[in-house]
């Protein structure tokens, strides 16, 4: 396959998640249904009638994590990437990697049933730049909370970072390829 029709995958994959990511907004629990009453909500009830509406709950978090259906680690890591990359898109590294990459680590992160990181293992740490290995650990732990892994319970999965001098990155499940 030639360099041009492997870009054109690479951007019609890339353009296919953002569309995924957009769908796939989380619906919090605790919030309330959608009400299709005309009238309007500051104005008193005159009626006479017992309220039906119900006491305005907790306020639903932002960060609150989407399911994730993966039955495998090696899936789940997909989900997880895919988190990391909305979380950070200002970071990610657009386009195909060069060559010569600054670091390359490759990370194991355990992740509760509520989605939360319960602990990192590094497998092969870019010890040359301790400088990444802390902004790796911060950039996962502050992605937390995670898509809950609903089948798998609890999982721990490992992904490569590569890691470019300007300080953005990609993940290798994620990856654009390199030059």
């Amino acid at each position: 396959m030639s360099s041009t029709p492997r870009r054109l995958w690479s951007l019609a994959l890339a353009g296919g998640t953002a569309a995924v990511l957009i769908g796939c907004a989380p619906i919090p629990s605790d919030a309330p249904a959608p009400t299709t009453s005309t009238t309007n909500p500051a104005a008193p009830d005159t009626s006479g009638r017992p309220s039906t509406s119900a006491a305005p709950g907790p306020a639903a978090r932002p960060d609150a994590p989407r399911v994730s259906a993966a039955g495998t680690p090696r899936d789940y890591r997909k989900d997880a990437a895919t988190h990391l990359y909305a979380r950070n898109a200002e970071r990610i590294y657009a386009g195909m990697l060069p060559p010569n990459l600054y670091a390359i680590g490759v990370l194991q992160v355990d992740v509760d049933r509520n989605g939360d990181v319960t602990r990192l293992h590094w497998m092969r740490a870019p010890s040359h730049a301790p400088e990444v290995i802390k902004e790796i650990e911060r950039t996962v732990r502050e992605a937390a909370p995670y898509p809950r892994p609903a089948r798998l319970g609890r999982v721990t999965y490992t992904d490569t970072w590569l890691w470019h001098r300007s300080g953005k990155f990609q993940l290798d499940t994620l990856t654009e390829g390199q030059m």
